[in-house]
Order: C-alpha cells, then sequence, then structure tokens
C-alpha cells in the first residue's frame, strides 16, 4: 500500500490530524519530489516514538541542531517504506539493535514546521516537514550511544517529564497526543 492509500485508510485523532491529513494528500498530488529534499518547501520523514515495554518512558536523544530532547526520526531520502526509515533512524540515532514495531499502523500523521537552520555549515531554509510516526518498543537495559553528528545524549524519560525536558513547543503538543494514544488504545 502506497502512501496516499495508507492516509485515506487512516482515521484521523483529532481535528489537528484531520487538516494535516488533508494538506498531505493534497501534497501528494501536487508535488512527485516529496520523498527527497530536492522538494525544498515539504519532505517526507519518518519517526519512531520509542517506549519501554511498562509504556511509561520513552527514549530521547538531545538533538544538536534544535538544543531540545526529541524523537528519533529522519528524512525518507527516497525511501518510500517509512517503516523501515523509522526503524533504521531509531537504531543509527540510539544505538540500539533490540528494537520491535508495535504496530505496522501510523501513531500520528503531522505537519512540522522548520525553522530556517545551519547544517553542517550550509545554510537549510525554513520548510515543512510530513511527518509519519510510528510506535517502537525497545527494553531500558539495552546500551545506547550518542551520534555525534545528530545528538549529544540519549535516555529514558518519564511520560510524565517528557514535555518538560522539550524546548520545542510544537513538539511538546505532539508527545503528548502521542502519549495520550498510547493511554487511551492500551498501546
Amino acid at each position: 500500500m502506497n502512501l496516499s492509500q495508507a492516509l485515506i485508510k487512516y482515521e484521523p485523532y483529532n481535528e489537528q490530524e484531520e487538516k494535516d491529513k488533508k494538506i498531505m494528500l493534497q501534497c501528494l498530488e501536487q508535488y512527485d519530489d516529496l520523498y527527497t529534499r530536492d522538494n525544498e518547501l515539504v519532505h517526507i520523514t519518518s519517526s519512531g516514538f520509542v517506549v519501554n515495554r511498562a509504556r511509561d518512558k520513552s527514549l530521547m536523544v538531545h538533538h544538536n541542531i534544535y538544543n531540545s530532547w526529541s524523537w528519533t526520526g529522519g528524512h525518507a531520502d527516497g525511501d518510500k517504506d517509512l517503516l523501515y526509515v523509522a526503524k533504521k533512524e531509531v537504531m543509527e540515532e540510539t544505538g540500539l539493535k533490540d528494537i520491535e514495531v508495535v504496530s505496522e499502523e501510523f501513531v500520528s500523521i503531522d505537519m512540522l514546521p522548520v525553522l530556517g537552520h545551519r547544517k553542517n555549515g550550509t545554510y537549510v531554509a525554513p520548510h515543512l516537514h510530513m511527518s509519519i510516526a510510528y510506535i517502537v518498543e525497545a527494553r531500558e537495559d539495552e546500551e545506547v550511544v550518542v551520534k555525534p553528528d545528530e545528538n549529544s545524549d540519549v535516555q529514558w524519560i518519564p511520560f510524565d517529564e517528557v514535555t518538560t525536558f522539550s524546548s520545542e513547543e510544537h513538539m511538546n503538543y505532539l508527545y503528548n497526543k502521542i502519549m495520550s494514544k498510547i493511554k487511551k488504545y492500551n498501546i
């Protein structure tokens, strides 16, 4: 099933997801380069919200560019298997090897704003990420490692502290939404 079909099938959780789903479907109709960063206005990213088995902590990374704690994730960079991208990013950014995808269904869809910034000495203009997210489970006792070119720390953070660690208000909304879904649907 391609992304358009999966989005059509996806049941939005709230008004934000309804609107973002509509915009994502419009973007997929309008642009043919969303899976690459060639489209400098909007492109697809995939993330893994990593949880422990008890579902009371999330594994987060301290993101170098944004100087904030965040989930793992990255650009599709041409890969249309967004679940694979999410798993790859979890492993690359945390060093985890023993991970399990909780569901192949999206846990969250979001149009996320990205402010202009410098990456590897090059200016990246403001743009949008069409964010597709999954829930990934990992063991708390597995060793984690920092990926110095992307993050400066990796830590298990209790759900009730996630938004105090993250300094990005728009991301705190997203983390709260995902944690709410986990509790509501016993994911």
